[in-house]
């Protein structure tokens, strides 16, 4: 992993985080908590699918079929774990 892949994978999650927060407006922290765990869920999300999918010995970090796997993976991330905490964050306001 280089830094060209990390800075996409937290870029994209913080659009993802943002993306899911708009969406769900019940789950969303506001922009600067969507964008927050949306770069935490980005930077992990993006982890996990390189080491899943091995992705980061295949292509190199400037063919284009891995930085739109990074992409997803780093957007999918972050709207999965901004989903998460507004879930958890729901969840413990209501007892």
């Amino acid at each position: 992993m280089d830094i060209a892949t990390l800075l996409i994978q937290l870029i994209s999650g913080a659009v993802g985080g943002n993306v899911a927060g708009g969406m769900m407006k019940n789950l969303s922290l506001g922009t600067l908590g969507n964008t927050l765990a949306g770069i935490v869920g980005g930077g992990v999300g993006g982890q996990i699918l390189e080491q899943v999918f091995n992705t980061a010995v295949s292509g190199g970090s400037f063919d284009p079929a891995y930085i739109l796997t990074q992409i997803v993976g780093g957007g999918v991330g972050g709207g999965v774990l901004l989903t998460i905490i507004g879930a958890i964050r729901n969840a413990m306001a209501k007892t």
